[in-house]
């Protein structure tokens, strides 16, 4: 009775050694597994977020991928329709916009921002072989595109009338009819127009100054202020360490930081 006794407390100890160990390596795997972090972008806009051989790929993706390895998350960059991406972040189907975004007033009323990641300026684009155009007071009943619910589409109204304005899904598309002789200019970027001109693909060049000097910033829900603050965080750690300026020289030749 004693053995029957004792070999029942032996079986009884290992059964409860094994669960104790099973609850532990499941706890441990809980604990150790990475979180996601979502970040939202057009995919048209290169060289800062575009798909390449089916690859998400781009300065907005790179920047996003070291960042979240400072916050310890997994970066998963993806696509939206930017004149939705405010509303799918609103929506939670992702956790920021890491997506070349101008910081604005109007803007501000739905969402909050990060300090600022890059500077830029609206600049104009003409073809190469244009010699109508030289500064933005040549613009006027002048035919100029634009990407679709951009700040650049209000600039472009200042210049020319309502009817001469033509909206693009994507800036590349826009500049590559500018040799065609479909439209006098385009306003958009430079960090878009000069890695192009760089390269020589389209056969364009900038006019004048800088129309507008723009903060793009990190959009996040106006709740979520303790991820506003791990960005902030993760994003001086990239500039101090030397990784924000080798992704832009990557992608510009140069540090787009800016002032």
């Amino acid at each position: 009775m004693k053995k029957k006794w004792g070999l029942g407390l032996f079986i009884g100890v290992i059964i409860a050694a094994l669960m104790l160990s099973a609850c532990s390596n499941k706890t441990s795997t809980d604990s150790t597994k990475q979180k996601e972090f979502h970040y939202a972008m057009s995919g048209l806009y290169k060289p800062f977020n575009f798909k390449e051989n089916g690859k998400l790929q781009g300065f907005d993706v790179e920047i996003g991928q070291a960042l979240a390895k400072k916050m310890g998350m997994k970066a998963v960059p993806v696509t939206n329709p930017w004149e939705t991406l405010i509303q799918g972040l609103q929506a939670k189907k992702y956790d920021a916009i890491i997506g070349s975004m101008t910081v604005t007033d109007e803007r501000k009323k739905s969402v909050d921002f990060t300090d600022t990641y890059y500077r830029s300026g609206a600049q104009i684009f003409v073809s190469e072989k244009n010699n109508s155009i030289h500064s933005d007071s040549d613009l006027k009943g002048k035919k100029i595109g634009v990407v679709k619910a951009s700040t650049y589409k209000d600039l472009a109204l200042t210049y020319t009338d309502k009817n001469n304005v033509v909206e693009y899904d994507s800036d590349i598309t826009a500049l590559m009819d500018l040799p065609t002789g479909r439209l006098d200019a385009v306003i958009t970027d430079q960090m878009v127009g000069f890695p192009i001109i760089k390269a020589g693909s389209i056969k364009i060049k900038d006019i004048g100054e800088p129309l507008t000097h723009d903060d793009q910033a990190i959009a996040v829900r106006k709740e979520d202020k303790e991820l506003k603050e791990k960005l902030n965080r993760a994003l001086k750690e990239i500039i101090k360490d030397g990784t924000y300026e080798k992704i832009s020289d990557k992608w510009f030749g140069r540090n787009i930081l800016g002032e």
